[in-house]
């Protein structure tokens, strides 16, 4: 009689596919506690002794960051991750919460630092928008690694050491315990939290090892020591598989590791259709650090980065200097390729303490992005000037969001040249030319496009905000998400029309949205005409191939003949049914 205790069944976790591949291993489970915060009252005679404390704090773990980062000097990607916590370590914002909470609320620099951190952490993720709710994570780690740099021994799991090939399975990973795991034999990450945007996310990709986060319930479902199966291209977590399973996985795992080879090989290649028509393929950026990963990715340059971010949740707007430092590292790291700044985005679903903004009814058809710098001239003349002073640093391009009037191009302009007199003024370097852009987002501004082409040195096509506003369908929608398709015919008709007018008056168009990341939808837009793009870096080396697979003739048959349908569904089909076939490898991540 068999009396073994059955073996449990096998168990699908689902989240979010943060770094493809597949990986099959023994789960380990990582759970960190945060560092200890003892809530002591301070007197008055004390305030300046514990912000010192504090700042001696914020050195130290500056100093272990960057020690991290040396060690990690053949790994430039990840390096530059950790450098930008060692910046953020340092964030002006965090420095100024943290005093305020020693200086008025009279508490320990311990517990100012775990009060400070959580407020602005929850303000981030209370937020809409889903990069900057992110960043409430990172704010988070920053926190913790300040409160354990106070001297307080505190066990720590950095420092595993596995005997096999393993996953780790946590609640969610700074860059700095997926850094220190790199000696060891992790095969694969699973994160409660996260997103494709999340350190963690980025963190895997760099290391090219497979991922799925926002597994909400995975250390309910997940024990330690449990054989699990993480799919980094399906979004799925595998706990407990039987033997077919493990079969399909190791064979889909081969499929992507062959794939990424393959992919690997041509990243440094042109950016060419299968008959040599060239195209050129940038990178959109979020944060410093990761003008690093665009390089690595073989990106020609930066098409997009976002400023937004220098403004969230402080008291003050960042001064000049602060914002010219930033953007200097992000011109040096990229030259001699171009990078292109956009000014602040800020309003909508981006809520910025600093510039107290109104209350509106609708904030997305609000003051926001060019309306509301235009409101405050001095704060975008300062961000202007920020811009202009890193043009002597390599080739910089300044680009403006939201706009939908000649009048609001024409205003930014005589502030550009402003900011260009007032920086010669100061003795300081720039460029002598400083191409002045717009990002079509809005449907004015894809109507009047003729009149923009004469004006603007460049256009840049924002696909997300574009389905948006057309369409009237909120992208943070996950109920109305069917609808916003960048496939529908009223989106591809307006990216037609801004590619004629480009070419008609000799104005450079780009596209930055996410529909240039999309293998289809990457062919059926140089068959519209589309030459210059912009994504994330991590789907270059994609597009590259996906491009190299078809010829421009079959591309823009392929474009005159959606053009004819009515529907985005009609489409989809049309172009899916002409080259998914020869690009199901790259739809899928297999081979």
């Amino acid at each position: 009689m068999n009396t073994e205790p059955p073996s449990k069944p096998s168990d699908v976790l689902r989240g979010i596919a943060g770094s493809p591949g597949v990986a099959i291993g023994k789960v380990v489970v990582f759970g960190k506690s945060r560092a200890p915060c003892p809530r002591r009252t301070i007197g008055s005679g004390e305030v300046d002794t514990e912000i010192a404390r504090f700042e001696e704090a914020v050195a130290r773990a500056q100093r272990d960051l960057r020690e991290m980062s040396q060690r990690l000097t053949e790994r430039s990607a990840e390096a530059s991750i950790l450098e930008a916590y060692v910046l953020m370590t340092g964030d002006p914002v965090l420095a100024e919460a943290v005093r305020h909470q020693i200086q008025k609320e009279k508490r320990a620099a311990e517990w100012a630092v775990a009060e400070a951190s959580d407020v602005i952490a929850k303000r981030l993720a209370a937020l809409d928008d889903p990069y900057l709710s992110e960043r409430s994570h990172d704010v988070l780690f920053i926190g913790d690694r300040i409160l354990r740099a106070f001297g307080t021994t505190v066990p720590e799991q950095q420092h595993l050491r596995l005997e096999g090939p393993s996953i780790v399975v946590a609640h969610d990973l700074s860059p700095a315990d997926t850094a220190a795991m790199i000696n060891q034999p992790v095969v694969g990450f699973v994160t409660e939290v996260g997103t494709r945007t999340s350190h963690t996310a980025i963190m895997a990709r760099a290391l090219e090892i497979p991922a799925v986060v926002g597994v909400t319930d995975a250390l309910a479902r997940i024990s330690g020591g449990d054989l699990v199966v993480v799919d980094g291209l399906r979004g799925s977590v595998l706990v407990r598989p039987h033997p077919r399973d493990l079969d399909e996985a190791r064979a889909r795992g081969e499929r992507h590791t062959a794939l990424s080879r393959e992919l690997s090989v041509s990243r440094d290649r042109e950016a060419t259709t299968q008959d040599g028509v060239r195209v050129t393929l940038r990178a959109n950026v979020e944060l410093p650090a990761e003008a690093i990963l665009a390089r690595d990715h073989g990106a020609e340059g930066i098409g997009l980065y976002r400023t937004e971010f220098l403004y969230i949740d402080r008291s003050l707007p960042p001064t000049e200097d602060q914002q010219f430092e930033i953007f200097r590292a992000v011109v040096e790291t990229m030259r001699p390729m171009p990078v292109t700044l956009r000014t602040f985005d800020i309003g909508g679903d981006k809520f910025i303490s600093s510039l107290k903004l109104p209350p509106e009814m609708n904030p997305m058809l609000g003051l926001r992005a060019v309306r509301l710098a235009l409101s405050q001239p001095e704060v975008f003349l300062e961000h202007l000037r920020a811009m202009v002073r890193a043009s002597a640093y390599g080739e910089v391009k300044i680009m403006i969001p939201m706009i939908a009037s000649l009048s609001e191009l024409r205003q930014v302009r005589v502030l550009l040249e402003k900011a260009i007199e007032q920086v010669k003024a100061r003795g300081l370097p720039c460029a002598d030319d400083i191409p002045l852009g717009i990002m079509v987002e809005v449907p004015a501004a894809a109507v009047l496009v003729d009149l923009f082409a004469q004006e603007a040195s460049f256009m840049s096509l924002g696909t997300n905000d574009l389905v948006q506003y057309t369409l009237a369908v909120d992208r943070t929608s996950r109920s109305l998400a069917y609808l916003a398709s960048s496939f529908d015919p009223a989106i591809l008709r307006l990216i037609r029309s801004v590619v004629r007018a480009g070419e008609g008056w000799g104005c450079p168009v780009s596209i930055c949205g996410a529909m240039a990341s999309d293998p289809l939808a990457a062919v059926l837009l140089v068959g519209l005409g589309m030459r210059d793009f912009s994504m994330e870096a991590a789907a270059i080396p994609e597009i590259k191939e996906a491009l190299r697979r078809v010829t421009l003739v079959e591309a823009e048959a392929v474009a005159r003949e959606a053009l004819r349908f009515g529907t985005s569904d009609e489409v989809e089909h049309c172009v899916a049914e002409a080259f998914a076939p020869r690009l199901y490898d790259l739809l899928t991540g297999e081979r």
